[in-house]
């Protein structure tokens, strides 16, 4: 989800080659050899292409879907009316397992309100990712202010460390966000982008996102920021959210981490040079890519009621 806090957004109207510079593994073609449903290795329920589940890859396809490493944690909270086989959520529990993690509401962490953690959404209070990050350098003038990617964080002032998102429907997002436990955290506007979601969310524009391309504009405006995994230089900060903060009434926490998971989450330091995006995070849209030409080639897309939205 976007706001109209940042101006109208610059939109390319051309829909035929919405994927057109992207980085994400040609090998999501492979996905349209798979006939069949398979058995899920873990819970042993019919899946295809993934468990929705155990977000795991099916067997079948396991050794081709790409692993994607993120600079910091996410959680995605999702509304238990949104359906696990249709929602992009779980595209990123599967591609980024050791970064992504998905509760269904009311089920979720009591978070900090210390900086550590913020919410993706546009509340009146929200800034753009490079004002959160300049902020956070303890910067605060913009007229004279280094690039962001050549500024260190003030640790001082807490390091920021988890975003969290929320994947619904517009009316039922603002609902989830007036929960005690996400109103008071710091939050976050994203630029603006015209979603290629084929699911119509009615009375909304196209740039509202779905979940996972919502994640992928973060983390590329995240990575000009400054924000970046860097694989030659690791340095490991435990993040746990302590799992006595849940909420009581769960019966179970969704969290599909392991222990050891923390272990892959790179320290959040902007490097010393101006960084440019290259495509680190494309393969986050490995499955997206995939069912959009699925659903192109069964759908002719100027009838798909998703892309008759309006662009403003």
């Amino acid at each position: 989800m976007t706001s109209p806090n940042e101006g109208k957004p610059t939109i390319n109207h051309d829909d035929s080659q919405p994927f057109e510079g992207l980085k994400i593994s040609d090998k999501w073609k492979l996905l349209e050899t798979l006939d069949n449903r398979t058995t899920c290795v873990k819970c042993n329920k019919s899946r295809k292409y993934f468990c929705y589940t155990c977000n795991i890859p099916v067997e079948e396809i396991k050794d081709y879907v790409p692993k994607v490493e993120l600079p910091i944690k996410i959680d995605i909270i999702k509304h238990p009316k949104e359906i696990d086989g249709k929602s992009t959520a779980v595209h990123g529990a599967v591609l980024a397992p050791d970064y992504i993690n998905i509760y269904t509401y009311p089920c979720m962490p009591d978070y900090p309100k210390n900086g550590e953690v913020i919410l993706i959404y546009p509340a009146k209070t929200s800034v753009s990712v490079g004002e959160f990050i300049r902020n956070l350098s303890g910067n605060k003038d913009d007229s004279d202010a280094e690039p962001a990617s050549k500024r260190k964080f003030d640790n001082t002032r807490g390091s920021f460390k988890k975003a969290v998102f929320i994947d619904a429907t517009w009316t039922q997002s603002k609902r989830i966000y007036k929960d005690p436990r996400l109103k008071n955290l710091p939050c976050v506007v994203l630029e603006s982008r015209i979603t290629q979601f084929w699911r119509s969310d009615k009375n909304t524009p196209r740039w509202f996102l779905s979940t996972i391309e919502a994640i992928h504009q973060f983390l590329i405006e995240l990575h000009r920021a400054g924000l970046t995994v860097d694989s030659r230089k690791t340095s490991i900060e435990s993040i746990d959210i302590d799992s006595s903060r849940l909420e009581t009434s769960c019966k179970e926490t969704e969290s599909s981490f392991e222990a050891s998971s923390d272990e892959n989450v790179q320290k959040n330091e902007v490097t010393d040079k101006i960084v440019e995006y290259n495509g680190e995070y494309d393969n986050l849209l490995f499955f997206f890519r995939f069912m959009h030409h699925k659903i192109h080639t069964l759908y002719e897309h100027d009838d798909l009621l998703s892309y008759k939205r309006p662009l403003s």
